[in-house]
């Protein structure tokens, strides 16, 4: 470890690097995750994060950039159910909700996370979605960001799974500039109920992309949790699922295709609460030129978790 020279009592004391708040950091009115602090050693926000992000600026966007941006997206053939948010807003008008439990109504969140926090405090919308019986064909959230000045742009969302319910859910985030987004995602999967959840990210290359899934699963419940991400210059994704349920099997799975200086960080906390619960999580890493990409992995297993099966691996 590098040491640094002890500064004279008679000398002013130089601000250290935390001490100093960054442009980002004013113009967002708060403290940015940075590498002293153990979560965040591979991803420095304060230093990545170089330029104002101000939140909550109103975007008039053209009718023409919306429509481009949502036929850009994978799903854009397959999804028939779709739920779009512009800019961190639900476009209703937009949106294919025929058949579909939702309410228009920002779902409260708990932990205090960083990303989480930036949440809490700028979210400017989301939506609450219930699913009971099964879902006939899958249903895309559709996340887009307009070319406008840079900003923040915060969203938070909820999926109930009633028991015995099934469906797949299709998580698409693009755009087009500079922003950045923090996505926050409930989710609870009910006793005897099945997820199938797909994310995409393709981000524009100037982005930056902060998220937070908060999964919890009931007594038999079945989850297969996909993410591919190839968009944003920065992009950091945290997991937290949580068995609450005996019998449950979740299956949590990735993959990074970056190029050129694209940083991507996933960090995944899996929490064995209860017994007889299977994980596994796999991530697959395929990096070029100066890019870099980072896997965190964490298994609880709580006190009384009899018969806990988890494995994880990353490869690249």
């Amino acid at each position: 470890m590098n040491s640094k020279p002890e500064v004279m009592p008679s000398s002013p004391r130089r601000p250290r690097e935390r001490d100093c708040q960054t442009t980002a950091e004013t113009a967002l009115g708060l403290t940015l995750p940075h590498r002293r602090m153990e979560d965040w050693r591979w991803t420095d926000l304060r230093q990545l994060i170089d330029r104002p992000y101000p939140p909550r600026i109103a975007i008039e966007a053209a009718k023409k950039d919306i429509d481009s941006l949502m036929k850009a997206s994978p799903f854009a053939k397959v999804a028939k159910a779709r739920l779009v948010f512009v800019n961190g807003t639900f476009d209703k008008a937009r949106s294919k909700v025929t058949g579909l439990d939702v309410s228009d109504t920002m779902p409260s969140v708990d932990g205090d996370e960083p990303v989480l926090a930036m949440n809490v405090a700028f979210a400017s919308g989301g939506v609450i979605l219930k699913i009971a019986g099964t879902a006939d064909s899958p249903i895309e959230l559709l996340h887009i960001a307009t070319d406008a000045t840079p900003r923040t742009i915060a969203i938070r969302n909820r999926i109930e799974v009633a028991p015995g319910a099934s469906a797949t859910i299709l998580e698409t985030h693009l755009g087009v500039g500079d922003y950045l987004s923090n996505s926050v995602m409930s989710i609870d999967i009910g006793e005897g109920a099945r997820l199938d959840r797909v994310k995409v990210d393709v981000e524009s290359a100037q982005a930056v992309h902060l998220a937070h899934a908060q999964v919890t699963l009931e007594a038999k419940a079945i989850l297969r949790d996909f993410t591919f991400t190839t968009g944003a210059r920065l992009n950091r994704q945290n997991g937290t699922y949580t068995f609450a349920g005996e019998n449950a099997d979740a299956r949590i799975s990735g993959s990074y295709l970056l190029k050129g200086r694209q940083h991507a960080d996933t960090k995944l906390v899996i929490d064995h609460a209860v017994p007889h619960c299977t994980s596994r999580e796999v991530f697959k890493c395929v990096l070029d030129e100066h890019a870099r990409g980072i896997f965190q992995g964490k298994v609880i297993v709580r006190p009384g978790a009899q018969k806990t099966d988890g494995k994880q691996s990353s490869h690249a």
